[in-house]
């Protein structure tokens, strides 16, 4: 029994430093917080069932945890639709319309970085560029199968053999995915996002100085932040638009509608700055109004995702008031 426990003890310690990465690696699979969560999950109790059939000789530990991992979402994927930002979804919108609610539609859910250790030793080998929205909303255009190939070969640079074995194919078979991943891409219009990014201190530096102008109600001064093709989307509306005259213009609608005493707590996601945006109520405290993701260049802000929804609150544990 106590070489039992001791067994059991070691392939846990060798397992465990893997789940940050299989976490992003569900997430940019299947595009929710909550469902990779779970499926990491199942991989570890998939992956503790098989230790007596794994195979040291046939693959190395991680590309084993990630042959579970993707067929697990392989198997995730069966029968369900992407889940989509409203910018893939529906032709651009005048900022001057009204709000439009997207129904029942399962949106694309940001990721908090609190749930990936990021910063920490075990969280060193992920990608944070492939954790970007616009990167995982690009991906949600494939299909399971062509998703998985763009991911684990250009993401995770394991070879074609690598990836074949994982996936349990042929080689021939996954460059073929590969390939029409990127063609349907192209043919799309989508393009993965190659930005020219600031230090992460000066990234948080705009998004600081976004925050101050929001809180003065400056639209002019937040216009001045953003680059010429800033887009704003907003699920679970549907609505989106591009430019800085069309973000001003929607700004000051905001400050007409929910006035100008704001609050916020900064926040990471998606490996992007982010912060959770709170309206003072009639009640007299400040209410969680919106969570929002930044992209920033060195040219400014040229993404603001702003999610208000209840589950992704939740995920990020944001607080309900902030005291006046």
């Amino acid at each position: 029994m106590g070489a039992d426990v001791a067994v059991a003890e070691e392939f846990d310690r060798r397992i465990d430093p893997y789940r940050s990465e299989l976490l992003a690696h569900c997430y940019r699979m299947l595009g929710s917080v909550h469902d990779a969560e779970d499926l990491v999950q199942e991989t570890y109790l998939r992956a503790w069932r098989a230790k007596d059939r794994y195979d040291e000789g046939r693959s190395s530990l991680r590309t084993w945890l990630y042959r579970i991992a993707t067929n697990a979402c392989l198997t995730a994927l069966e029968g369900r639709g992407r889940r989509p930002m409203p910018s893939g979804l529906v032709a651009e919108s005048d900022p001057r319309r009204p709000l439009v609610h997207g129904g029942e539609i399962s949106w694309l859910q940001p990721l908090p970085d609190s749930v990936l250790n990021l910063g920490q030793p075990e969280a060193a080998t992920i990608d944070r560029a492939s954790l970007r929205l616009a990167f995982v909303a690009a991906a949600q255009h494939l299909s399971a199968r062509q998703r998985a190939a763009l991911i684990l070969r250009e993401v995770l640079d394991f070879s074609a053999a690598e990836a074949a074995d994982i996936l349990s194919t042929t080689t021939a078979s996954v460059n073929s995915s590969l390939q029409r991943a990127r063609t349907r891409l192209t043919e799309a219009g989508i393009a993965q996002e190659h930005v020219a990014e600031p230090s992460e201190a000066e990234k948080r530096a705009w998004v600081d100085r976004y925050m101050s102008a929001f809180e003065a109600a400056d639209v002019e001064g937040l216009k001045r932040l953003l680059t010429d093709d800033v887009l704003m989307e907003m699920p679970p509306m549907v609505n989106w638009f591009v430019g800085r005259e069309n973000y001003g213009v929607f700004m000051d609608w905001v400050f007409a509608k929910n006035g100008s005493q704001w609050r916020f707590l900064p926040v990471g996601a998606n490996a992007q700055p982010a912060f959770a945006a709170f309206n003072l109520g009639e009640s007299g405290v400040f209410e969680l109004h919106t969570l929002q993701v930044f992209t920033v260049t060195n040219n400014g802000i040229s993404r603001n995702s702003v999610f208000r929804d209840a589950e992704v609150f939740a995920s990020f544990k944001l607080p309900a008031t902030l005291e006046a």
